[in-house]
């Protein structure tokens, strides 16, 4: 219950007792039950039947007994205003109907009063019944006009009651239809919210994933190359040469496809660029000639017909070769012999990159880092299956398999 609703409430209260007042001297003044309760007293019972309505809301039950004892009060002590306490007691019980929480309590209270309402209607016939009553053109119709006042009676009645009781329990249901919506709304919205966040993490592994992949291979070559360089500078100046311009052209292919990629975050309906996305088996002997110019001695083997895969399939395996290659520069140094193997079977695509690990070791130990992680993450999203480890008596083995059929 907000603070402008108890304000309105209040006000309603205030509003239909000052009604009430306005309708007590005009009954009054027409002369309406001429023997009926002294002023003083008709305006306290006035004010207990209508005041209570300030509290409708958060004590409904409570109200609605206080409001129906004070307006019994007001029928037996006859007092001259009927019209403002009977909107007063219908909307009590209309109150109990759709605010009180605890329903059984909400129909039992609401049985109990329609009951002892009836009884002080029959009661009140009874009287009415039993004194004699002139009625003005009566005798016309099947009825007597006791009769016809009594069933004329319960039907206002039934219609009162009844529409109270209904219009409250129809107001608690739509406040619950609107409470259960606004829930499934709030919910939606964090499932949403939390689907959002989950694309964000994706996209940023995504994003880590290339930007490893692609310019660290880059730089470890550059790094590798820049070594042999400062190596040859003084004993073969030719060969230094060289490799200088292997160095230039590797950071000319690192910068080209970091470009590339910050093309492809920049363009929202981009997936894969168009040279990311050319990027597959079918480029694996050019990225085997560049870890051969870095100083690895590689070889490429397949088995099996050569097909085409998926574009997502196809850019992954060559990451995973890349990055398998990359680490191997690092880790096992040139001179060291490493071989590709490549498995077109008829349920999957296998890619194998081992190395004996026989050249210059490198200044760390392959200890699973991001590579690693990247590789495995890069399978996962294939539903492959990634190992790698040691080989048996030296080297290094990564080994992807990758079933047919996924996602392109």
């Amino acid at each position: 219950m907000t603070a402008d609703q108890r304000r309105a409430d209040a006000a309603t209260a205030a509003a239909l007792f000052g009604a009430s007042i306005l309708s007590l001297v005009l009954g009054r003044a027409i002369g309406m039950y001429p023997d009926g309760a002294e002023p003083a007293l008709s305006i306290g019972l006035l004010a207990l039947v209508i005041l209570p309505l300030a509290f409708r809301r958060s004590a409904p039950v409570p109200v609605l007994a206080v409001t129906s004892v004070a307006f019994l009060l007001v029928g037996e002590l006859r007092v001259p205003e009927l019209t403002i306490s009977n909107i007063a007691l219908f909307m009590a019980m209309y109150s109990v109907g759709a605010w009180e929480p605890r329903r059984a309590r909400a129909d039992w209270t609401r049985g109990v009063l329609v009951i002892v309402m009836a009884v002080w209607l029959l009661v009140t016939f009874f009287r009415a019944s039993t004194q004699d009553l002139e009625f003005e053109g009566a005798g016309i119709g099947a009825l007597t006009p006791v009769a016809a006042y009594l069933l004329q009676q319960i039907l206002i009645n039934i219609l009162y009651f009844a529409g109270a009781w209904w219009f409250g329990n129809h107001a608690w249901a739509s406040a619950r239809q609107r409470a259960l919506t606004d829930l499934r709304t709030r919910q939606l919205e964090d499932e949403q919210a939390k689907v959002a966040r989950q694309a964000i993490t994706i996209e940023r592994l995504r994003i880590a994933r290339e930007l490893h992949d692609a310019v660290a291979h880059h730089v470890s070559l550059m790094g590798v190359q820049a070594a042999a360089a400062r190596t040859l500078l003084d004993s073969d100046p030719g060969r230094a040469r060289g490799q200088l311009e292997a160095l230039e052209g590797t950071s000319r292919a690192a910068v080209g496809e970091l470009y590339q990629l910050l093309g492809t975050l920049r363009d929202e309906e981009s997936v894969l660029d168009p040279v990311t996305a050319s990027l597959g088996l079918d480029s694996l002997p050019a990225l085997i000639a560049d870890a051969e110019a870095a100083g690895l001695r590689v070889t490429l083997e397949q088995v099996g017909e050569p097909f085409a895969v998926p574009p997502l399939v196809g850019l992954n395996l060559y990451r995973i070769a890349q990055e398998s290659l990359t680490n191997v520069l690092k880790h096992a140094g040139p001179g060291t012999r490493a071989r590709v193997h490549v498995r077109y079977g008829g349920s999957a695509v296998e890619l194998e990159v081992a190395d004996d690990g026989l050249g210059r070791p490198g200044p760390r130990q392959r200890n699973g880092g991001l590579g690693l992680v990247g590789m495995r993450e890069r399978a996962a999203t294939l539903d492959g299956v990634l190992e790698a480890g040691p080989r048996a008596g030296s080297g290094w083995v990564v080994r992807v398999a990758v079933p047919l059929g996924v996602a392109a």
